[in-house]
Order: C-alpha cells, then structure tokens, then sequence
C-alpha cells in the first residue's frame, strides 16, 4: 500500500513538475528577435556591403551589450520591455541583383521568420525588396540608400532613416552659391554624368532638377552602364563640354575608374562634386593620392568627433573591433538597428503593426546619434526622416574632411581642383 501511494505522489509531482515547465516556456519572453538584413556580400560592390555589415554589427552588439554611450538602447543588455530579448541579424546576399534581393527579402520573411528588415545599400535593390515587405507587411527601415522615389511611393511599412540624392543635390548647389559668396569664385555651368540603375538615374535627375533651379546651365548630360570597363569617351565629352563643375553619382568601381581616366586624359574643371563611390574604403585604396581634392556628399566623418564627443567613441569601439577606422557607408548602416530595436522596445510587440505605430512615434535626438542632425523623426506621409541632412566632405592627404556647411567645417575647402601635373 505504501508502494502504491509513494507512486501516486509521484506520479502527481511530476505531473505537477510538467504544468510548471509548460507554464513557465509559455510565459518566458522570446530571447532573439531575428531581423532580416540584405546587402551585396559578393560581386562588383562586395567590399561595400561588407563594411555595411560592420555598421550593423557593431550596433547589435551594443544594442545587446550594456556600454556607457548615449546611443538608443546602449545601457541596458538586450530590450528592457521585452525582458532583455536579443536582437539576431540574419544575412542575406543580394550579388547586387535586384532580382536576388527581392527573392532573399521573401526567403527571409517567409523561411528564417524574420520580424523586420534592413539594408541594402543599392537602391535599384533596396526597391525590390521594399516590395515585399510592402507584400508581406514587414517593417523595413533603410538608412543607406538614398533614391529619392523610395520614400515617394506611399509605402506603409518602408521608414528611412537618411537624407535621399534630392537632398544631396540641392546641398552641392547650395554649397557652389555659398562659396561664391563666401570667396567670389563664380560657376556658371555643370556637367551631369551618373551610373544608369536607380541610384545614378535618379541621383541624374536632381542634380539637372537643381541646377537649373539655382541658375546653372547644364552643359553635359552623359549616362553609362554601371558595370562600364572604358569610359574613355565619356571623359572626351566632359573635355568638350568644358564644365567649370562636374556633377557624378557613381558607385566604386566606376569611381576608380573614371578618376584614372579624368587623369590620363587630363579632365581639369574647377571642382569635382560627386556621390556614394568616391567615399567608399576601397575608393582610396585604389586610387591614392589621385583622390585628392574631389568633394564627396556625406552624412559622416571622423572630423566630426570635435562637435560630438559620441562620434570618436563609436569609433574607438569600430577600430578595437576591425582594426580599421569607420567609415561613412558603415556609420550609414550603423544607426538602422538603433531606430528598429528602439521602436520594437516600445512597442512591446514584435506584431508588424506595433511596430510601424511605434516608427510613426520615434523621437530620437541629436545627442543619441553620430550624425550632425537634430535627431530622427519620420515625416508621417513619406516615413522620410525629417531631420536628414548632408553634409560635403573632400579628400585631402588621402582623409575626409567636413568642408561645408561652412559652419561645421574643420578646414577650408581648396579651390579650385589642383592641376594633376605637378602634384606630389
């Protein structure tokens, strides 16, 4: 009899033992939140999409760690609402194909479970895969691509965090008005050349948007595949042309490129303005002290650190990390974590439309980001960052160096571009 009844307790017991286990994992919070993240890890701009990567791994590992910086989510481990739960990035590469990036955003979404994306620095790519997340109602937060039209198709669930090529544009313009003002130096006509995908063709349209807006004649509009091997005859027509200022969006390859050919052929205009290729790390590897003097549209650099102290110790953690200063493509991808964990935290949801609620509700300082903005808050038709803003740095001794707005400057712009012969 006593048998039996040590049996029954027993069994009770472990029956009781089973609820508990039960009630326990079905009340414990989801210790990973995986977020989807598409970029070229291979092909023509891998070097790119891998130091976007950087970018964003540092900040999951400060989003997921505890530090002692002013940056959303630094000082506590992992999401305080959510019970400390991790953030998980899940990769993808795109081969800079759009047509891969929009198979990969489905196979994110629908195989790895991903609750949101990220990524993915071209914008011809970004575009497909924004379209299904738009499909599939997954939140999607961009911080490094800059079409203009990405925020002007009415998207519910795409948010992005930096400023577009309209803006970029209008800045490089701007700053020619202001430095006539400043020095006396008067342009009076641009050469428009750029990569023919999304980025360059859009990147085209604004800088001829703005130029005519602000008074410039366009006197070159050239246009070449993005993959070109010999741009030659598109240097012979900027000789022609005789721009006083080049206007070029281009991405690496094509930047290396053509600044070989504007040397052989001995291209001189006044100034060289340009986007996105001339600021990438392996932009001066190549190129060297050719790179010298031309001005490159930027949201960051290290320079910065004399205005904002969180700038030099964001990069501090990048170099003890890589071995390797941040960048500005890595400093772009590096605050899209921040803006996603951020809002989730506050949602206390990982339920798409708890998400965007909370997106449409961000309100992010200036002292809690490493750009020289007044912080992040999302226009609420166009989910734009309102407060994005550029800022145009130039090569000098083979270093970015803020040149404008002229306020923020850490030195002064050297003008006009410097003959290449002559040069040490």
């Amino acid at each position: 009899m006593a048998s039996k009844n040590c049996i029954r307790v027993l069994s009770v017991a472990l029956s009781l033992l089973l609820i508990l286990v039960v009630c326990v994992y079905a009340q414990s919070p989801q210790k990973v939140i995986k977020v989807g993240a598409v970029y070229p890890l291979t092909g023509n701009i891998a070097s790119t999409g891998l130091d976007c990567k950087r970018g964003v791994d540092l900040a999951v590992d400060i989003i997921n760690g505890k530090y002692d910086l002013d940056l959303p989510l630094a000082k506590s481990e992992g999401l305080p609402n959510l019970g400390g739960t991790k953030i998980e990035i899940v990769y993808a590469d795109t081969k800079g194909d759009p047509k891969n990036g929009m198979s990969e955003a489905e196979r994110l979404i629908t195989s790895e479970k991903v609750v949101a994306m990220i990524g993915a620095y071209q914008s011809a790519v970004t575009k497909t895969a924004s379209q299904i997340t738009e499909r599939l109602k997954i939140p999607y937060v961009c911080s490094d691509s800059s079409s203009p039209t990405l925020t002007e198709r009415g998207f519910r669930y795409f948010f992005r965090v930096s400023p577009h090529d309209d803006i970029f544009a209008r800045d490089q313009f701007q700053f020619l008005k202001d430095l006539e003002k400043k020095t006396g130096q008067a342009v009076h006509n641009v050469a428009v050349l750029y990569e023919n995908t999304e980025f360059g063709s859009n990147a085209g349209k604004a800088y001829k948007k703005y130029a005519s807006d602000f008074g410039y004649k366009v006197v070159a509009d050239i246009t070449y595949p993005a993959n070109a091997t010999d741009v030659t005859s598109e240097v012979g027509k900027l000789i022609v042309s005789k721009a006083d200022v080049l206007m070029h969006a281009s991405y690496i390859t094509d930047a290396i490129l053509f600044t070989k050919t504007f040397k052989e052929m001995g291209f001189q205009p006044k100034g060289i303005m340009t986007m996105a290729g001339y600021i990438e790390p392996g932009y001066l590897e190549a190129v060297k002290a050719d790179g010298n003097y031309i001005i490159v549209r930027s949201t960051f650099a290290l320079d910065l650190a004399k205005k904002n102290p969180l700038v030099a110790k964001v990069n501090d953690l990048f170099r003890k990390k890589y071995g390797i200063d941040m960048s500005e493509n890595a400093a772009r991808s590096f605050m899209a974590p921040f803006v996603l964990a951020e809002a989730i935290n506050r949602a206390k949801s990982t339920a798409p439309e708890a998400i965007v609620k909370a997106l449409h509700e961000t309100d992010i300082p200036g002292n809690q980001i490493i750009y020289p903005w007044k912080g992040i808050k999302f226009d609420p038709q166009s989910n734009q960052n309102i407060y994005a803003r550029g800022t145009l740095v130039q090569i000098l001794n083979q270093q970015y160096v803020t040149i404008w707005p002229f306020d923020s400057a850490s030195k002064q712009v050297v003008w006009p571009f410097p003959a290449w012969k002559g040069r040490k």
